[in-house]
């Protein structure tokens, strides 16, 4: 798999346990998501496209937040129209602690800001040892999924797409070499 898929991929679940709750379900179709990760001048503002309904979102909700069983403190609150989310959760031997706000809707727009400390485990590349990251989310709905596109596809700028579904299933990102594994079905 690319390095960059993959380092943002690790961020994410270096961030995601703030993200590990019930969230409101997103609107059907097409989502562009850009993540910014502050102070990381070797990781550009990422653009990535999400094509859900509701099923695949719980289910990205999942994949990316972990399981709640890992996680010593997980509160949610309401603050005006922001759910705020501290959490620490343990994954791999590494210790996550997590602040996010979530602001706007889940309809049209909104937007995620995590800042996260992680102790233990492996070093994550870029990010000192017990060092704080940032990362700002802003998503807005597009509209329909595009033809071709299923629920749980996950649009990378590099070309790449995987799709939680499939993942579940053991099938490898599309548009990235798998060195002699069987590709998708299409």
């Amino acid at each position: 798999m690319p390095r960059l898929p993959v380092f943002i991929a690790g961020f994410l679940l270096f961030a995601a346990p703030a993200l590990a709750f019930d969230l409101p379900t997103r609107k059907a179709g097409l989502w562009e998501i850009k993540m910014e990760f502050e102070g990381h001048s070797r990781l550009p503002m990422q653009t990535m496209k999400q094509c859900t309904d509701a099923t695949s979102d719980k289910l990205m909700t999942a994949n990316f937040g972990g399981a709640a069983e890992h996680c010593q403190k997980q509160d949610i609150s309401r603050s005006g129209n922001a759910i705020v989310i501290d959490s620490v959760c343990a994954f791999g031997g590494a210790t996550s602690t997590s602040h996010a706000v979530i602001n706007g809707d889940f309809d049209s727009a909104y937007t995620v800001e995590v800042t996260s400390t992680r102790e233990g485990a492996r070093p994550v590349p870029g990010i000192a040892p017990g060092g704080e990251t940032h990362m700002k989310i802003a998503a807005s709905w597009i509209g329909a999924c595009a033809a071709g596109q299923r629920p749980g596809d996950i649009m990378m700028s590099n070309g790449m797409t995987m799709n939680v579904l499939d993942i579940q299933k053991g099938i490898p990102p599309r548009g990235v070499p798998t060195r002699g594994l069987v590709p998708p079905p299409r």
